[in-house]
This record gives structure tokens, C-alpha cells and sequence, in this order.
């Protein structure tokens, strides 16, 4: 099932994974102490260009009585969500800016255009999912509670129901986003007054969000509020549409791997490392795909560095790939498309019993384990060339329809 010993899996050494993660840890630290005035320039003229293009967008659909001017109007205000969810808000909770000890856009004071409340999600996001990524059973992300994204849950008959699931959380993101959030800080508290606390949180926050989008910008429409009132819900609807897709991306294509409670057993800061990059997956984007997915293209650098700067990146996967390329690591990655549709194919596919299944539970493309290889040396015994993870895919045979055999982890 999931990956219970990290190390035979990766088929480094211990003192290989030791010497990966003093590697990122001096690329965290040139990160660090490179900081300044124009990653400050950066967010900043990203909060003003956003608020900016907010504003003309609401005018554009208030003033404009033609289809045209609402469709660019929708258009241009979902954008700016998108851009305050994921380059803003998703980022500055994260702690990416809190160095600068601005608090317009500290991680504290930072409360995002959307249904949840930014406090509640920074605890389910930031704690639960980015210290225990892929721990199945510990990490709520994995499939948000309603999905089944790997054999390691059991299938129910409600699965049946998934592809269908799977749409209705695409078109109401942020509310699963809410919700998810509120439940996991409600479980924190034993007492019930802090549960009710988290409630009227959450409550208070939707009726700041509903009441500016569904009553107070239609009001000031006039006897246009009706096109802003459908507006306004259009451009949420497409905004969820896309951070949906983006997240998905990032966590649940090929190559994105899960592990079982076993793994934190004296997990090591290095050990850490090695499980985000082999339980994140990127897309390939460029300048302004990467703006508008919140840089989360680079899904394994955020998952390594998540409280690094979002504009430095792509200048970190830079050499975040060269260590891959130095320990034998697959570093996952492919079209925006179809890492989209890999998701996918694991989410109907997991819809049926596992006795319609043909590949075993160690060795299928969203749910593998140790199991999948024969004991081997990390280098060969005449030449001493690392034989690491990404040979190892690529030399373990999958038996296909046609009788043919293909090395596993080459895309088709």
C-alpha cells in the first residue's frame, strides 16, 4: 500500500538522504539571506496591480450594458480572485512575507477574499497537511475527506458517487476550503466553547463574504444587480475552478506518493525533505501561468521551502532539479493538462472496488510502496554510479494489453 520505509524506497542511504537535505538546507539559507527590497517590490505591486484590476472589473460589469462588457468583466474579476487566493493570500499565509514585519502582510493579519476563515485554514493547511504531507490517515488533504485518492482507504458503495463528488468540490472550492479548515480547528478544543467560537468564526466570515458579493455591490448596481449579483457569482465559480485544478496538480497525478504513520517514526529533518519532493508534483508553466497559479507550478519547491518567497521559485527548482539529477530522484513534473487528467483517471478509477482493479495495490500509479521493488544496492558494485528512485522506475517492468513491456514512470 503506502510507503512504509522511506529510505529502501528512494533507494538512497541514510547518509545519501543526510547529504540531500544539508543541500536544501544551504539552498534555504541562500534564499534567506538573499531577501530584500525587491521581493518586498514584488508583493507589494502584486496587492496594488490586484486591488487595481478588483476594482475596474466591478466597474466594467456595473457600468457596461452590453454581454461583452460583463463577460470582460467577469473575466477580469475572476482573475483578481485568483491572483488574491493563491499569489496573496495563500502565499502570505504561509509566512512567506512575515520577514519583512509589514503587517499589511503578515501571515497574522492577512484575511483572504474567500468563504474560510484565513486562522482556521492556516492550521488544517500549513500544520496539517505540509508536516504530515501524504501521511495517510494523518493528513487531511488526502482527498479533502470526500475523495478516495488512494487504495489505502478502504472503498465504500458512497465512492460510486466520486466523479460526481469530485465536480460538485470543483464548483464550491472555497467552501470545502472553509469547512475543512473549521473542522480541523474545531477538533483542536475539548471544551465546547471553543467549538462554538470557531463557528461563529466561520459564520461571520461567510456573511462578510456573501453579504459583499450577493448584497452590497449588487445594491450599489442599481437595476443593474441582477448582472452583478450573477457576476459575482460567475467569477467565484471560475476562481474555484482554477485553484481547484492548480491543487490538484500539485498533489494528486502519477508520482505524487503516500506513506503510511511508520515513516515519522524519528523522522529526520532530511527525511522531511525527501518525503515533500516525493509527495508533490509540478506543472510545467511559464512566467505568467506560474503568476497566475500562485507559483504553485512548483509545487515540490513549495512543498520543500513553503515559507520562502513564491517569486523565488522558480530560481529554487533551478537547483532543486540538479539534486535530483545528482541522487537518481524523479522530480514530477509535466503538461498543466494532463498532470489535470491524471488526477482525474485516478479519481474515477478509485470510484470502483479494487477487485476491478488490474494493477496491485504496491505498484499502481497513485498508490505504491517498497513493496514494488526486489532489495537492491543504491550503487552498482564495479562503477559506483548511484542507482537511485528514478532508475529504478525506469527499469521496473509494467506489463501492458499488448504483451509488451515499458519502463514504469515514462509518460504515454
Amino acid at each position: 500500500m503506502a510507503i512504509t520505509d522511506l529510505e529502501r524506497y528512494a533507494h538512497l542511504s541514510a547518509q545519501d538522504i543526510d547529504n540531500l537535505g544539508h543541500e536544501l538546507d544551504l539552498i534555504r539559507r541562500d534564499i534567506e539571506t538573499s531577501r530584500g527590497r525587491s521581493d518586498a517590490n514584488y508583493i507589494h505591486r502584486t496587492i496594488a496591480a490586484q486591488r487595481t484590476l478588483d476594482a475596474v472589473a466591478r466597474l466594467v460589469i456595473a457600468a457596461s450594458g452590453h454581454r461583452a462588457g460583463w463577460l470582460t468583466g467577469v473575466a477580469g474579476l475572476a482573475l483578481a480572485k485568483s491572483i488574491e487566493n493563491m499569489e496573496i493570500g495563500h502565499n502570505v499565509g504561509h509566512g512567506q512575507w512575515d520577514w519583512m514585519n509589514d503587517p499589511e502582510v503578515h501571515s497574522r493579519s492577512w484575511e483572504w477574499d474567500m468563504a474560510g476563515v484565513s486562522r482556521q485554514w492556516r492550521y488544517s493547511h500549513n500544520f496539517r497537511h505540509h508536516m504530515f504531507t501524504n501521511v495517510v490517515g494523518m493528513d487531511d488533504d488526502i482527498g479533502f475527506g470526500v475523495l478516495r485518492v488512494t487504495r489505502d482507504e478502504q472503498w465504500r458503495p458512497r465512492f460510486l458517487l466520486q466523479p460526481l463528488q469530485h465536480l460538485l468540490l470543483a464548483t464550491t472550492f472555497e467552501w470545502g476550503i472553509a469547512l475543512h479548515g473549521f473542522y480541523a480547528e474545531r477538533d483542536r478544543h475539548s471544551d465546547e466553547a471553543g467549538r462554538k467560537a470557531e463557528k461563529r468564526a466561520l459564520i461571520a466570515k461567510i456573511a462578510r463574504q456573501t453579504g459583499k458579493d450577493y448584497l452590497l455591490f449588487p445594491a450599489l448596481s442599481g437595476r443593474r444587480w441582477l448582472r452583478t449579483l450573477t457576476a459575482n457569482a460567475a467569477a467565484n465559480a471560475l476562481r474555484n475552478l482554477w485553484a481547484h485544478a492548480v491543487i490538484f496538480c500539485g498533489h494528486f497525478p502519477d508520482g505524487a506518493e503516500k506513506f503510511t504513520p511508520a515513516v515519522l517514526e524519528h523522522e529526520t529533518g532530511s527525511e522531511w525533505y525527501l518525503r515533500q519532493l516525493l509527495g508533490s508534483a509540478n506543472f510545467e508553466a511559464g512566467p505568467v501561468l506560474a503568476f497566475l497559479s500562485g507559483n504553485l507550478c512548483h509545487q515540490i519547491e513549495h512543498h520543500l521551502f513553503p515559507d520562502l518567497p513564491s517569486n523565488r521559485y522558480a530560481e529554487i527548482a533551478v537547483r532543486v532539479r540538479a539534486l535530483c539529477e545528482k541522487y537518481d530522484l524523479p522530480y514530477t513534473t509535466g503538461p498543466l493538462a494532463g498532470q489535470y487528467l491524471l488526477a482525474l483517471r485516478t479519481i474515477h478509477k478509485l470510484a470502483l472496488p479494487d477487485r476491478f482493479l488490474s494493477a496491485t495495490s504496491d505498484d499502481a500509479p497513485e498508490t505504491a510502496s517498497e513493496c514494488r521493488f526486489a532489495p537492491a544496492p543504491s550503487t552498482g558494485p564495479v562503477t559506483g554510479i548511484r542507482r537511485g528512485l528514478r532508475t529504478a522506475l525506469r527499469e521496473l517492468p509494467v506489463p501492458r494489453r499488448t504483451g509488451r513491456v515499458t519502463p514504469a514512470g515514462e509518460r504515454r
